[in-house]
């Protein structure tokens, strides 16, 4: 059985659906009810669970569990605090570094295996448009912004997991993300407790309205995206694997330009044959730094093969899974 921590989170659900693709039995746990009937339609037990909560822990099956997907996480997208008022670092260490060590601790009396994820900003210091990043670069990141206490939050997690690792023979793994795309709740995000209209999802509604897509700054900036699916085939196959222990990179190993992803978004979303323009407004900046990803030992160990790492192949089962209506309807508000 694969417990799936957070199944009420955009990753989790594709990645316990993935899970029970694959043959698995599958128990996804979250905070939101809504998502009970949904895991009901698809034979999957759904259990109420608060990963800040040590005692939920009783809740979780303690025989024939062979793995924990960890999806759960206090999030700087869904953090209300406003740094400039107050600080809420004691709960990002209470969510994600307690709630890590919590369930380590019951997967090593399960006999399972935990895969729990990285912010790729614990490198954001280190990123580079030439060197791709990978898993033996030390830490270098900031410690200013609503993302530092996050980044501290996580990389104690996983410190976590590598103790574990060492001292109790355990191969847990931890997987280090850039920004994961897929039909879920992408319209808006908190930044620093105000919330605003997300990048991509400005992107797709003018096009979808037959507007221009504008690209502020140097369009030609490089980044690595991936598509949920390919995370959530990580899972499955990180699971499998006997190899597979430690820091893995999970990205596309396709890293594409800002203006490149514009464009795409306009060939997909368009509802004309013919793609609205994409404009360079270069004289506003965007705020992006270049980053790339070294995906090379997942390939290795696991056999990570990302089916969409193209950027407009993501993008066109996007437009296929919103057509479709299944994740739309369930993260709709």
């Amino acid at each position: 059985m694969i417990v799936v921590v957070g199944g009420s989170s955009f990753i989790g659900v594709y990645t316990a659906l993935a899970f029970a693709s694959a043959g698995f039995e599958v128990t996804a746990t979250g905070r939101n009810p809504r998502f009970d009937s949904f895991y009901k339609s698809q034979g999957i037990p759904y259990i109420s669970f608060d990963l800040s909560n040590p005692a939920d822990l009783g809740k979780l099956p303690t025989e024939g569990v062979e793995g924990v997907a960890l999806l759960a996480a206090l999030l700087p997208a869904n953090s209300t605090s406003d740094l400039n008022e107050t600080d809420n670092a004691a709960d990002y260490i209470r969510v994600n570094a307690v709630g890590t060590a919590n369930l380590l601790e019951y997967c090593r009396l399960a006999g399972a295996k935990l895969i729990t994820t990285a912010s790729y900003a614990d490198v954001q210091c280190s990123w580079s448009a030439d060197e791709e990043i990978r898993e033996e670069w030390p830490r270098n990141f900031k410690f200013t912004g609503d993302h530092a206490a996050y980044v501290i939050s996580k990389n104690a997690a996983n410190d976590l997991v590598e103790y574990y690792n060492e001292q109790h023979g355990m191969s847990n793994v931890v997987f280090r993300l850039p920004p994961v795309y897929g039909v879920g709740p992408h319209g808006s995000l908190l930044v620093n407790g105000e919330k605003r209209k997300s990048g991509i999802e400005i992107f797709i509604e003018n096009a979808k309205a037959s507007k221009p897509i504008t690209v502020y700054g140097d369009e030609s900036v490089v980044r690595d995206i991936v598509y949920v699916k390919d995370v959530a085939s990580a899972f499955v196959d990180a699971m499998r694997s006997d190899r597979a222990k430690g820091l893995y990179n999970i990205g596309s190993g396709c890293p594409s330009s800002l203006g490149e992803q514009a464009r795409a978004i306009a060939e997909v979303f368009s509802p004309s044959d013919s793609a609205v323009p994409v404009l360079n407004d270069p004289a506003k900046q965007n705020g992006l730094t270049a980053y790339r990803f070294s995906i090379e030992k997942a390939v290795r160990d696991f056999g990570y093969d990302p089916r969409y790492a193209d950027f407009k192949s993501l993008m066109m089962d996007w437009r296929k899974e919103e057509e479709r209506g299944v994740f739309t309807d369930l993260f709709s508000s």
